[in-house]
């Protein structure tokens, strides 16, 4: 999976839709290996993201779960710690 796609579910405040477009920009760039598509694929592309975008934020919606919300702060955090932790044991 995409470094760049972030959980989405189940935080306070709830999920916009940028990041949900973004999140659905980075998977169709993934899975197309396109960052920018050429303007021959610029619609299906387009499309392509907008039609995952739509049908992730169904998903979201639709979830349910008894956990409390998490904190954005606090997982941000948490990210850049583990991210820390693992460059530094690359070098």
């Amino acid at each position: 999976m995409c470094r760049n796609i972030k959980t989405l579910f189940n935080f306070d405040p709830p999920v916009t839709d940028d990041e949900v477009r973004a999140a659905s920009l980075q998977f169709v760039r993934k899975i197309t290996g396109f960052n920018k598509p050429s303007k021959a694929n610029e619609q299906a592309f387009q499309h392509a993201v907008e039609a995952i975008a739509g049908i992730s934020m169904e998903l979201l919606i639709s979830l349910e779960t008894s956990a409390e919300p998490k904190n954005r702060d606090e997982e941000a955090a948490k990210a850049k710690e583990r991210s820390a932790l693992r460059f530094q044991n690359q070098n």
